[in-house]
């Protein structure tokens, strides 16, 4: 038997092909199917931790150098690494809101760098440095790397809540 003469049964061809576009006299259904993947983000980042980094930058497509590595400083000091987050920039990206970054990057933990939580669609608000649990995940705001990078008061508030976030 030739590749050229293999008869495939009904059934088969139907599941093969049953997206594809043929008329027919059944109606359509109501229910609508939609990938759970249909936003994407720009990310810096392979998100393996599955830990999100929230910014808002209007310059950059993610974070000017002088701040990128005032970040990558914290990320080595907990033990992380650019493999392990997801950097976000919320001025460069459209559909920001908790529930597309829970269905898109399925991200555990949420650390907001100058960004407000109204901004993510979140419906709680909490003050800097309080680690805050919603919807299974785990929120954590800090002022905008810019100020903390300025302040020693600062980085060491958000490096007792981080310590606590990640066992340290």
């Amino acid at each position: 038997m030739s590749l050229d003469n293999i008869q495939l049964p009904a059934s088969v061809i139907q599941d093969l092909y049953k997206k594809s576009l043929v008329l027919s006299d059944k109606k359509p259904s109501a229910k609508v199917e939609k990938p759970s993947d249909t936003v994407s983000f720009n990310i810096l980042g392979n998100n393996q931790q599955k830990i999100l980094i929230l910014v808002a930058d209007e310059e950059t497509l993610y974070l000017p150098d002088e701040q990128l590595n005032f970040l990558m400083g914290i990320l080595t000091a907990c033990k992380l690494t650019m493999q392990d987050v997801a950097i976000v920039n919320t001025r460069k990206n459209t559909n920001i809101s908790y529930t597309n970054f829970a269905a898109a990057l399925k991200s555990a933990v949420i650390i907001l760098f100058g960004v407000e939580t109204s901004i993510i669609e979140l419906p709680l608000q909490f003050p800097n440095y309080q680690i805050q649990a919603y919807n299974n995940q785990t929120y954590l705001s800090a002022p905008p790397l810019t100020v903390l990078q300025n302040d020693k008061a600062e980085k060491t508030r958000l490096w007792l809540c981080l310590k606590q976030l990640f066992s340290l």
